[in-house]
């Protein structure tokens, strides 16, 4: 599986570096930030190179975007957007909290539940999309989730889509806290299987 992290100029560390990790941690699979241009920086001043630029887009089997305190400026460039290439009959993708707002300004949301957090709410739903107080919700192949912490619905609902529903489990027993990893991996797996395809 090769995996975007799709991250802009003001992103949220919490949503573009756990989801990358725990991405990579699955056996086979590369998770890489993807970004416009040659460095992009967080809202908190960490400088990252990115893996790749956003004309490797079109070749990714998973489509990660995170949040930022620059999300509306990016979704009312036209130029930038017009570059960003998804597939969601062939590609997994997914947002997270202000993320929604670039997936709702491409048409991915329409007629679908959306999860964002309290801050980036109004402007999703000025997008024209119906935001629910929920922390994940998935159709398809496109998913949202709302709040820093969600970032971990958003990969194990990524790991279970493309390694099974065993190995999500695997990845978040494995960075769960000692003494609390029972819990949290039914908590997490909780919220995302019921979004899970029934398996024949």
């Amino acid at each position: 599986m090769q995996i975007a992290i799709l991250t802009f100029d003001g992103f949220n560390e919490q949503d573009s570096f756990v989801a990358l990790s725990l991405l990579n941690r699955v056996k086979g699979w590369r998770a890489m930030i993807c970004a416009p241009g040659e460095t992009v920086t967080s809202m908190n001043g960490v400088m990252v190179t990115p893996g790749i630029g956003l004309d490797a887009l079109p070749a990714m089997d998973i489509i990660l975007i995170g949040s930022g305190v620059r999300t509306r400026a990016v979704a009312a460039d036209a130029a930038l957007m017009a570059r960003l290439a998804f597939d969601p009959a062939r590609q997994l993708i997914g947002a997270q909290c202000s993320g929604a707002l670039v997936l709702a300004t491409m048409g991915l949301l329409q007629d679908v539940p959306v999860c964002t957090d309290s801050t980036s709410r109004p402007w999703v739903e000025e997008a024209g999309v119906r935001v629910i107080d929920a922390p994940f919700h998935a159709s398809a192949n496109v998913a949202t989730a709302g709040g820093c912490m969600a970032a971990y619905y958003l990969a194990a609902w990524a790991i279970a889509r493309g390694a099974g529903e065993g190995e999500a489990r695997a990845v978040i027993d494995y960075v769960a806290p000692v003494g609390e990893k029972a819990e949290t991996v039914a908590r997490i797996m909780g919220v995302v299987t019921p979004f899970l395809p029934v398996m024949a």
